[in-house]
């Protein structure tokens, strides 16, 4: 592989899904060098393109143009004989298909696993939706909110006793099981390499999230606890949570261990805290005594001072930052962690960068979400050799 090469060129993906979590998979897979074709309703496209705010150019938001970078548009409704037709064509050179459609949706439209694997036998499937593809629930409709919801992690968000909040983004779940999606495309392409034999990859939105709620489950099978919404902090470690600066700012502290601890209170110039409560179990029980205390340390300066003396005793602390802030940040700018890209008709669009960062092959954001059908004649015309006739009986069937 040469050194400008990425590392998966040569990959062709086809993204029929909507909204987030199955095209934030295939997004990724386009800024490692996967050819991606987002494959749209002629109707209207993807809902996506609408959601948000405007970029000013037609069916383009904000959102839209983030989210479906480096793919290409064409048009296509999969739920007619020619369309289907069309699709079977496309995946005979297709390495990846991403769809999150209500399970047995493909197979309303002749296009289930078994179609598609028989005409190429490499293929790999990443299959997103709410509840998976088997269970009583997976007929129901799902999106990440009703996911962080069922998969527990809204219950544990807000403070105790009131209601639960957004954990996060009303997204969330979206970009974990998008990432973990693509994690699944690797390693059905690694086996794929290996064997000749692509598979299919069942990714729920509501498990993404339960994956991350580190030790719920076993604790609740070991002894039956509960874990409550823990409001700013967590109920495994003090301090480890957010606290008010004296410049009206607020910043995150996170104490893990019992050595974090200690650190923190040489910065505050506490001996007797360490004396008191130099165990997590001890911190712990006196939990209100102990995030008094930092919270009047951190009150009484403001908030750049507080992360510095920290910083310079070794205790792991950072700014809640607003957007505002991260686009001022010297550190984000140093990464690159954001990028600017010119959009035709639009102007220059600011976006996360790629991530993550590969030392030999790394990605690029090299377009921003296309213009709907942009790439039809490219695929149809030029790579499929469809003629005049075929594409006129397509344009009137409703299938492009």
């Amino acid at each position: 592989m040469t050194a400008a090469a990425k590392p998966l060129e040569g990959i062709r993906v086809l993204d029929i899904a909507s909204f987030i979590a199955a095209p934030h998979a295939a997004s990724i897979m386009g800024e490692f060098g996967a050819e991606v074709l987002k494959v749209e309703h002629p109707k209207g496209g993807d809902p996506w393109r609408r959601y948000g705010t405007s970029s000013g150019a037609p069916d383009r938001s904000l959102a839209w143009l983030t989210e479906a970078r480096n793919k290409r548009s064409i048009t296509l409704n999969l739920n007619t004989p020619g369309g289907a037709g069309v699709f079977k064509r496309l995946v005979e050179t297709a390495d990846v298909v991403t769809e999150n459609f209500r399970p047995g949706t493909l197979e309303k439209w002749g296009l289930g696993w078994d179609v598609l694997s028989a005409i190429n036998p490499g293929l790999v499937l990443l299959r997103v939706s709410g509840y998976g593809q088997t269970g009583p629930y997976k007929d129901r409709p799902g999106f990440a909110r009703i996911a962080h919801a069922y998969g527990g992690l809204t219950y544990l968000s807000g403070m105790p006793g009131e209601i639960p909040v957004t954990p996060g983004s009303t997204s969330l779940g979206d970009y974990m099981t998008g990432m973990s999606g693509c994690i699944g495309v690797m390693m059905a392409l690694r086996h794929r390499d290996a064997t000749g034999r692509g598979q299919v990859i069942d990714c729920s939105l509501y498990e993404s999230v339960f994956r991350a709620l580190d030790e719920i489950a076993p604790r609740y099978a070991l002894d039956g606890f509960v874990r409550e919404p823990e409001g700013t902090g967590t109920v495994n470690a003090c301090p480890h949570g957010h606290f008010p600066s004296g410049d009206g700012k607020f910043l995150a502290i996170a104490c893990t261990t019992d050595k974090m601890f200690e650190r923190l209170t040489v910065a505050m110039e506490r001996p007797d805290l360490l004396e008191r409560f130099g165990e997590q179990k001890a911190r712990l029980a006196g939990r209100a005594i102990v995030l008094a205390e930092v919270e009047a340390w951190t009150g009484s300066m403001p908030r750049d001072t507080v992360i510095e003396t920290c910083t310079e005793n070794g205790v792991p602390a950072g700014a809640v930052n607003t957007i505002a802030d991260i686009f001022a940040d010297p550190h984000v700018q140093a990464r690159g962690t954001l990028t600017t890209v010119e959009v035709p008709g639009v102007g220059p669009v600011t976006v996360p960068n790629t991530f993550p960062r590969l030392s030999e092959t790394p990605g690029e954001v090299a377009s921003l979400g296309p213009a709907l059908g942009e790439a039809n004649d490219a695929i149809y015309v030029q790579e499929l050799g469809l003629e005049a006739e075929e594409i006129a009986k397509l344009k009137q069937e409703g299938a492009i």
